[in-house]
């Protein structure tokens, strides 16, 4: 069957007509504004061509989202150094109450003091973490994280973890460094962005072995990553047997594409309307609640 061409205006209406109140997407960007432009800094002096396609200010983003058909998604920040992530977390938290359809988001970083701030988080509301071993270049086995992860599995809030060495590998990207996480903390709910890029099979893996881990579609099989890290066909039937743990992810607003591309190339692997419903809403739904 061949995919629909989408536009963003369609969005709502393609969603109605798989029967779903609309989109879940748990890999969405808001930060302090200070942040988010030294992010947009980044891509404009990127190596790849990485214009944002959603520049807007706050206000504008948020109702953009909307207008998308996007009812539930997360504000993903993270530190680049020490310091940063508990003054973040009371960002994340002050936005997440104050934003219909936004959860509660926080993140941490291997410093002394984690395992307090993250404890004051989990009180404030913070319902979803963010963690970015690239950009914030450590080991997510680090002694000083081993109480933050025991607590976050034990409180059933999923990681959104930046683990995978695209777009460019750093020090503890890749499966193995998340991988002696997980063989810590089985039960830990973690969902693994951008699919793992490029490290697709061994993290697919690392899902089937662990029954919390999820995957989050973010940016895979658009035009854009499939020249630089395209996904192998041979993997495709992973993706239809883990359908219950592969979620909606965007990158919203930092994509240099329309947002309706990422729903066409899931619509465009042809795995069937259910397996759409739960990837575009259901699996993130739960995940979220």
């Amino acid at each position: 069957m061949a995919a629909p061409l989408l536009s963003d205006e369609d969005l709502p209406s393609y969603f109605a007509g798989l029967g779903l109140p609309g989109a879940v997407d748990i890999h969405v960007h808001f930060m302090p504004e200070p942040v988010m432009r030294k992010v947009w800094s980044y891509f404009e002096n990127s190596p790849l061509p990485w214009p944002v396609r959603y520049r807007f200010d706050e206000t504008t983003r948020l109702e953009t989202l909307r207008k998308l058909g996007v009812i539930a998604h997360t504000a993903l920040l993270y530190p680049h150094k020490a310091g940063m992530a508990a003054w973040l977390n009371e960002w994340g938290a002050e936005f997440g109450a104050n934003t219909d359809g936004c959860v509660p988001t926080g993140t941490f970083f291997p410093e002394p003091g984690v395992v307090g701030y993250v404890a004051h988080a989990l009180e404030r509301g913070i319902r979803v973490f963010k963690s970015h071993l690239q950009v914030g270049a450590y080991d997510p086995a680090d002694a000083l994280l081993d109480s933050v992860w025991g607590m976050l599995a034990d409180a059933r809030v999923p990681v959104v973890c930046h683990c995978g060495s695209g777009p460019m590998p750093g020090t503890f990207t890749g499966p193995g460094p998340i991988g002696r996480v997980l063989a810590r903390h089985p039960d830990l709910t973690l969902v693994i962005a951008h699919l793992g890029t490029p490290e697709y099979g061994e993290f697919l893996d690392l899902a089937a072995r662990y029954r919390n881990v999820y995957l989050d579609t973010t940016m895979t099989f658009t035009d854009f990553v499939e020249q630089i890290a395209p996904f192998p066909p041979e993997l495709r039937p992973w993706l239809a047997d883990l359908g219950d743990r592969i979620v909606l992810g965007s990158d919203y607003p930092n994509i240099p594409y329309p947002y309706a591309h990422q729903i066409e190339v899931l619509a465009r692997l042809d795995l069937g309307d259910g397996w759409l419903r739960a990837v575009l809403h259901d699996n993130g739904a739960r995940l979220l609640r």
